[in-house]
């Protein structure tokens, strides 16, 4: 980040935060790439003991009652760390959205102070089998049966299964409602009929118990149920700005992290008799990745401030859609960047770019493919620009033939 347009509370956020992540032993970070270890809830743990979980949620629910512009802040330095910690990391924000704008007094003091203490763990249930980016086509279906609803279905993809205490789980409770109507969102203990039926083997983001979830007639209290019956489309779409926000903002540290190691080898490594920082075929490199780096980084935190000013939702949807489709690009380019400054030795395990090029191939992914976010983004400019879109000066006129209108054929 900036340093110099940090306030005192986000130096201190960042503070905290990079002690945290420079505290992570790094044999933790191997044994997840190595699948020694699955879910590493111990890390959880300790990042709700020093209070650096859920953010933005209120004090009386264990967080510290901050913005994105914190939040993000420090994402940047749990980013380094790589994907799979800033994750699980991420997810208490994410599924922690859902229960604090839409979730009961009950269900904030069982499920959402818990798990920004560190003390339950949490996965969202959202990706099915059938479908990725189809999200209203839902199969997982809960019946309402008395005071409970029975939920069948399965979720895959979902990242922090293996660890999790309970789900955030959308399921189609209206089999005859348009898609977008049909669907409710449900808080979802790991009870009987909540079983994790595979763990993947991923080519890289591994140790976040990333899984299958099935459910098979699981019973899920009527006071779980989160929002309004069949009203989670609009929980889904709120739940777009952390879903996308976390992953631009983690983007931002694993690309810091990969350019520092490259730009420390290069001021190391001799070829020719010369560090090779002063041929331009490397120090170009070096210089491309830091523009991009701070264009992201400029996108990213102006896009938090947008949120934490509370712009219109499609300005939101659009600029949420931008970060992380740019921080996720530029974090990708500049891994690739800096394993082409390391050359052959970048490509073995003695330095960990290799490991950080395959956790990184995942972020244009998850979340919404980036293609995704093309359609938003122009979906939501071009309802800006039809409607209160403007730039101030009209320049077509400014053309030597501007008055030959009928040679302007639009049909």
């Amino acid at each position: 980040m900036f340093d110099y347009i940090l306030s005192e509370e986000q130096e201190k956020i960042q503070q905290e935060a990079r002690d945290f992540a420079v505290s992570i032993d790094s044999q933790l970070i191997l044994d997840m790439d190595a699948d020694k270890v699955r879910y590493p809830k111990g890390y959880l743990e300790e990042a709700g003991k020093r209070n650096l979980l859920g953010l933005r949620f209120p004090e009386k629910h264990g967080g510290r009652n901050l913005g994105w512009a914190e939040e993000v802040v420090a994402l940047q330095e749990i980013g380094t760390l790589g994907t799979s910690l800033w994750c699980l990391y991420s997810l208490v924000s994410i599924v922690g959205e859902a229960i604090n704008l839409f979730g009961t007094e009950e269900q904030k003091e069982k499920y959402l102070k818990p798990t920004v203490e560190g003390k339950l763990a949490t996965a969202e249930g959202l990706t099915e089998p059938r479908g990725g980016s189809d999200f209203f086509g839902a199969t997982t279906r809960a019946e309402k049966k008395g005071d409970k609803y029975v939920l069948n279905g399965q979720k895959r993809f979902i990242v922090g299964a293996e660890g999790a205490d309970y789900f955030m789980v959308y399921a189609r409770t209206d089999p005859e409602a348009p898609p977008h109507k049909g669907i409710s969102a449900f808080l979802v203990d790991r009870v009987p009929g909540v079983e994790v039926k595979h763990i993947y083997g991923l080519m890289g983001t591994r140790g976040g118990g990333t899984g299958r979830v099935v459910f098979k007639d699981a019973e899920v209290p009527e006071e779980n149920l989160i929002g309004k019956l069949n009203g989670a489309a609009e929980i889904f779409y709120q739940m777009m700005v952390p879903e996308r926000m976390t992953s631009a903002g983690g983007a931002l540290g694993m690309a810091r992290a990969a350019l520092e190691v490259a730009a420390r080898y290069s001021t190391k490594r001799k070829a020719f008799g010369r560090k090779i920082k002063d041929f331009q075929a490397v120090s170009f490199k070096i210089a491309e990745s830091m523009t991009q780096l701070d264009a992201a980084k400029t996108l990213v935190f102006n896009t938090a401030q947008a949120i934490d000013k509370g712009v219109d939702s499609s300005v939101q949807r659009r600029l949420v859609s931008e970060s992380k489709k740019y921080a996720t690009e530029t974090a990708w380019d500049v891994v690739n960047h800096a394993m082409q400054v390391m050359g052959g030795i970048g490509y073995t395990n003695v330095y960990p770019i290799e490991r950080m090029l395959r956790d990184v191939r995942l972020i244009t992914i998850w979340t919404g493919t980036n293609e995704i976010m093309n359609l938003i983004i122009q979906h939501e400019f071009y309802r800006e620009f039809t409607t209160t879109y403007s730039t101030g000066r009209n320049i077509e006129p400014d053309a030597a033939e501007a008055e030959k209108e009928e040679e302007k054929v639009y049909e």
